[in-house]
């Protein structure tokens, strides 16, 4: 079973089939996606890969959650990450996902932070990694306000990203 989170402003759960029709429309806004590569090519993939996502189990304390405002818990605002990384690692990737209308109000930061927590004293990980578009500033400035640093440029599936690594002796560095 997958922990809940709670921050200052967020209630963060693990993702469930209820969650599948925000899930879809966010993915849908070219804004949203507009930074990255997806793995699908038509609605009935996109429907597929999302359910997939939802419904594997990628190990203890591993999978995504979704994002609600405290005051609104209806009100869904993106997800968070902490799976294999590309789906079946060796490493373990973190990444984040707001819908439009949270973008500019520090949520993904806030909703990324117990994820190095969890990450390092609940899971007891050695690392966690993030790819990134170099053209996607606002998640570039949220690995770094997590923490995680900038180890070079790699192409993944013919694109080229920002690597970002956070291991747990830099976790233990920081206190």
């Amino acid at each position: 079973m997958l922990p809940a989170f709670e921050t200052e402003r967020l209630s963060i759960r693990p993702r469930t089939m209820s969650d599948f029709d925000a899930c879809l429309a966010m993915d849908r806004d070219p804004e949203v996606i507009k930074h990255i590569a997806v793995p699908w090519g038509d609605s009935a993939s996109h429907e597929r890969f999302l359910r997939d996502r939802i419904q594997v189990n990628f190990g203890d304390g591993l999978g995504y959650w979704s994002i609600f405002n405290k005051t609104d818990s209806k009100q869904f605002l993106g997800w968070v990450l902490l799976i294999p990384y590309d789906g079946i690692g060796p490493k373990v990737e973190i990444g984040w996902r707001l819908n439009r209308l949270a973008w500019g109000k520090g949520y993904a930061t806030e909703a990324a932070l117990p994820f190095v927590r969890h990450s390092f004293d609940k899971i007891g990980l050695p690392e966690i990694v993030a790819d990134i578009n170099p053209g996607n500033l606002a998640s570039v400035r949220v690995a770094e306000k997590i923490g995680m640093r900038f180890v070079g440029d790699i192409r993944h599936d013919g694109a080229l990203l920002k690597s970002y690594c956070f291991t747990r002796a830099d976790y233990k560095e920081r206190g």
